[in-house]
């Protein structure tokens, strides 16, 4: 049997504009299409922070010329994001596939991820997104009911929740489709956030942690493997300093030991590491590997990045 794999997809396999996007997921294929050949039956997700910022920050200007234009609520920016990231990521890797002599189905499936509207997160709401604002229309973003942070000498931006995940709701339609052998992008940027009312769906104002979304999405589907491609190689211990030291393996023990050591940074490598501790606590018989894409291919040999296990 295949070996299922969900890949975690950061900023540098996307770029930070339109252009961007479009030349960095053509090397991003080249690193799934290496997956794909070794026979990994894949499932990617993948981050959104610039397209969704990029996309609120649009839709809000597009209000302030047009007025009777409505301004595109934060999961409305989530389903945009979803939708055109995943169609150059897959567009991209099926042109690449069948370049090597593989015809297979790459599929996005817009993915909604309920949240509770108690988490702590929403009271306490710390990722910035959007245009800087002048404090008049900062002061306008807190009559709405929404958060907004000054960054001294340069204005004011929005910021919103980042709630844990609670169940995805498309799972059952991502797991029919990789059974059936298809490639399949979902949970992008974390999943639009929503939450349940009476069977309903709405929109959250906030954003999921996409490694976290990746954890959860991975033990969902009792994935053999969880791969997080990021923009080091491998995990360190003293990150950034001078006695900076590579981490080629741990165990979900070692990884906890080290987080509560600080070792993490709680923007880059911590969201990393706590999903895959909760992976593992699903799937212990499962690994995770985190390391770049340049480095992804010496990495499935074991000759780079960091192999984490029960």
């Amino acid at each position: 049997m295949k070996k299922k794999v969900v890949v975690s997809l950061g900023h540098q396999a996307l770029g930070y504009t339109t252009l961007e996007q479009r030349d960095a997921v053509k090397i991003t294929a080249k690193a799934l299409a290496d997956l794909v050949e070794a026979d990994y039956q894949l499932t990617i997700t993948h981050s959104n922070g610039p397209q969704i910022s990029m996309i609120h920050k649009a839709m809000t200007e597009l209000r302030r010329v047009y007025i009777d234009y409505t301004p595109a609520p934060m999961c409305v920016c989530s389903a945009m994001s979803q939708g055109y990231v995943g169609y150059d990521i897959q567009n991209s890797l099926r042109a690449e596939l069948l370049n090597r002599g593989i015809s297979k189905t790459v599929s996005t499936i817009l993915t909604q991820v309920t949240v509770n509207p108690y988490d702590e997160a929403f009271y306490e709401p710390a990722k910035i997104i959007g245009r800087y604002m002048s404090k008049d229309d900062a002061e306008i973003e807190l009559k709405k009911g929404n958060y907004v942070i000054e960054e001294p000498g340069k204005g004011f931006r929005r910021i919103v929740a980042t709630p844990k995940p609670i169940d995805i709701i498309e799972i059952e339609a991502i797991r029919l489709l990789s059974d059936a052998g298809q490639v399949v992008i979902a949970c992008g940027g974390g999943g639009i956030p929503v939450i349940e009312q009476n069977h309903a769906l709405k929109g959250a104002s906030a954003v999921i942690e996409k490694d976290s979304i990746a954890g959860k999405l991975a033990a969902d589907l009792r994935a053999d493997q969880l791969i997080i491609l990021t923009s080091v190689p491998c995990v360190y211990k003293n990150f950034g300093s001078n006695n900076q030291e590579a981490l080629p393996s741990l165990t979900a023990a070692d990884a906890a030991a080290y987080q509560k050591d600080g070792q993490f940074g709680e923007g880059n490598m911590l969201p990393k590491i706590e999903a895959a501790i909760a992976y593992l606590d699903v799937c212990p018989k499962g690994s995770v590997l985190i390391t770049s894409i340049e480095h992804v291919k010496d990495a499935l040999k074991g000759k780079a990045g960091t192999m984490i296990v029960s």
